[in-house]
């Protein structure tokens, strides 16, 4: 019997990578590239946009027993491209318009056409943005670093 390999589309872990980038780019950086795209797509809803909750989970110490952290509002949107492609958006907090353009631009990405333009106008600058961020928050932490050693008296 021969195996049959199906075209599912990219690799699961650089889905992850965009779908990623996607939920954390700013409002402003989504908008910026919609508002410059030369041609839109016509874009039909398929679920949302709309706002709901999630549970955050914790474990203490990282390895410990889960637990009920709190709930966290999320907004999430489903559309389907002219093209066909399906893309999916979830965002932190309630900003509907946020969670559509990303379920867009995450269906502009799977689109080889498109896939470029995506990553060179939108997640290339939001990874940039989100390492910069990263690194000044690292250069905050540093500067408040204590280091504690024990000193050892001559007469012990």
């Amino acid at each position: 019997m021969e195996a049959r390999q199906e075209n599912s589309g990219p690799p699961a872990a650089e889905r992850k990578r965009v779908v990623d980038l996607l939920a954390r780019a700013a409002p402003d950086e989504l908008g910026r590239v919609w508002d410059a795209l030369p041609a839109r797509p016509d874009v039909k809803m398929l679920r949302g946009p709309e706002i709901g909750l999630v549970m955050v989970r914790g474990r203490i110490g990282g390895g410990g027993a889960p637990f009920n952290l709190g709930e966290a509002t999320v907004s999430r949107a489903t559309v389907r491209l002219d093209s066909g492609l399906v893309g999916h958006g979830h965002v932190l907090g309630a900003n509907l318009k946020r969670a559509k353009l990303a379920a867009i631009f995450d269906a502009l990405w799977q689109d080889e056409a498109h896939r470029e333009l995506v990553e060179t106008q939108l997640l290339g600058p939001t990874a940039a943005r989100i390492a910069e961020e990263k690194r000044k928050k690292s250069e905050e932490v540093a500067a408040t670093r204590v280091d504690f050693f024990t000193m050892v008296r001559g007469e012990d």
